[in-house]
């Protein structure tokens, strides 16, 4: 790991548009940069879920927001043009290039840096408020994330965070296990844990669960494909998705009315940095 490059911050923080890269070799980090590279242009589209999330969290920050923004896992850049918009400064930061480029093309903050959360290159203590929208529950480290958005924020600023628990997926994890006795779903981490890494600190977490349904189970995985959530953890040697094996989920996938669903165990955090 090559040490992080900060950007450079001066009294008015005043920024320029440029872009700061930063090595990565952590375990998986590339499969997830290049999954969510994949979607990039199309993420918009899909991204329902991410807008949700996205405006609750906003709703929480938005009493805790100073002037300087960290959108820590910004994807496209969406919630940083709405903190732009708001007039503040926005440092746009995502794993993926692809990601980070679509964000620039839209020209959504005051500066971009394609990084890792569990790294962040950026100093002690020089952002009012970390934002980040359904980004770390794809970190191997969720409290070393956590600790690291915590030391770049300044005393009397918040770091909030929304993120998925074990169950998301679920009715989709229980096709695929009816159907060949595999799991095809994403791990996410139980609400304990999550509250575990949050303790060090003062805090508050809100679970919600969020249920989509849709016509078919093809649109069900687009859904997946389109965001760039495809399965990232586990053995991915148990063949492709084709046609034949569509039908056969199809099948054994939990209907209900309106659609089959797909749904989400949502966990919102507030963490206040003193």
């Amino acid at each position: 790991m090559t040490s992080p490059v900060c950007l450079p911050f001066c009294t008015r923080w005043r920024m320029s548009k440029e872009r700061v890269s930063m090595s990565n070799k952590l375990h998986n980090k590339r499969a997830i940069a290049q999954a969510f590279g994949r979607a990039a242009q199309r993420y918009t589209r899909f991204a329902e879920l991410q807008r949700t999330s996205g405006e609750h969290l906003m709703t929480l920050a938005l009493p805790l927001a100073g002037q300087r923004i960290l959108d820590a896992g910004c994807g496209t850049g969406h919630f940083s043009q709405r903190w732009s918009a708001l007039g503040k400064q926005v440092i746009a930061l995502d794993l993926s290039a692809g990601m980070l480029q679509q964000a620039v093309a839209e020209h959504s903050a005051d500066a971009y840096v394609q990084g890792d959360i569990e790294h962040l290159p950026l100093a002690d203590a020089r952002i009012d408020l970390c934002f980040s929208n359904l980004a770390v529950q794809w970190c191997e480290d969720l409290p070393r994330a956590i600790a690291t958005c915590y030391r770049a924020t300044r005393p009397g600023g918040a770091v909030v965070f929304s993120t998925l628990a074990e169950g998301s997926l679920g009715e989709l994890a229980q096709a695929w296990l009816s159907l060949d006795g595999s799991k095809r779903v994403n791990d996410f981490l139980p609400l304990a844990q999550i509250a575990d890494a949050c303790r060090p600190y003062r805090h508050r977490l809100y679970p919600h669960t969020l249920t989509y349904r849709f016509a078919t189970v093809s649109d069900v995985m687009h859904s997946l494909k389109g965001i760039g959530a495809t399965w990232l953890h586990g053995d991915r040697s148990r063949g492709l998705l084709t046609r034949r094996r569509l039908q056969a989920l199809a099948q054994v996938y939990p209907a209900a009315p309106g659609g089959f669903p797909l749904s989400y165990h949502l966990v919102y955090g507030i963490i206040y940095r003193d």
